[in-house]
């Protein structure tokens, strides 16, 4: 089965620093796949180039098979891929419920959406904060509203960017929960995280990257035992993880 995510030799500049350094990996359906590395190693970057928030130098991006060089990021969420941010994006004076429904009106008409966004908020847990304001509500909550209006779009695969920071792993289990669950029902990820109990937990495969290149690729148990990730970048946090 061809993988439903392509990323073949992609390279992006800013000035003299290559942020992205020629990184290809595929993505197959049904996966969790996490990309992990040091702040600035350029995983944020390479979230922006797969999604068409910006054009990568070299290299190209395939989508179910298909180039999605030139596509801006809102044609490329109506093909099934769509991405969060590490800062929650909203509009602050809309409701949470008004908030998913505007998601779900990617693909829906209004009263049809606004009637996803409620099976949507039921099933990430925040049925009980629809009238809430997103600046009111917890950490935890505005992370799973981040989830949720990108699952209202009803994508293929969903890039999560650092969805956890900030969470307690008592915190984190609630949305974990939720991408195993949307996993189970056909959805795929791409996620960036940090925290490596967390990545360890839910990784079907890890992806590292260092200085924009791709310096390791496998199951948690081999990038566990990659002496070389674990002196370079994580030692201790790995071992905490185990």
């Amino acid at each position: 089965m061809s993988p439903i995510l392509a990323v073949r030799h992609v390279t992006k500049s800013f000035g003299g620093l290559k942020a992205v350094d020629d990184v290809s990996f595929n993505v197959e359906v049904g996966k969790i796949i996490v990309i992990i590395g040091p702040n600035g190693a350029g995983k944020t970057t390479l979230l922006n180039l797969i999604s068409g928030f910006m054009p990568p130098d070299d290299g190209e991006v395939l989508f179910e098979g298909a180039s999605l060089a030139g596509l801006p990021p809102p044609r490329i969420a109506r093909l099934g891929l769509v991405r969060s941010f590490q800062i929650m994006q909203v509009f602050p004076d809309m409701s949470v419920r008004d908030v998913v429904t505007t998601a779900a009106l990617l693909r829906l008409p209004m009263n049809a959406a606004a009637a996803y966004a409620e099976d949507v908020l039921a099933d990430v847990g925040l049925a009980h904060k629809a009238g809430a304001k997103p600046p009111s509500l917890s950490l935890q909550d505005r992370k799973l509203l981040e989830i949720a209006k990108c699952i209202a779009t009803r994508p293929k695969l969903l890039l999560l960017d650092e969805v956890m920071a900030g969470l307690t792993l008592a915190e984190a289990a609630t949305p974990l929960a939720l991408i195993r669950r949307m996993r189970e029902q056909g959805l795929t990820f791409l996620l960036v995280e940090h925290v490596m109990p967390i990545v360890m937990d839910i990784a079907d495969r890890i992806i590292v990257i260092n200085f924009g290149r791709k310096v390791a690729e496998g199951s948690p148990r081999e990038i566990v035992e990659d002496q070389a990730v674990r002196d370079a970048y994580f030692g201790e946090a790995i071992d905490a993880a185990h």
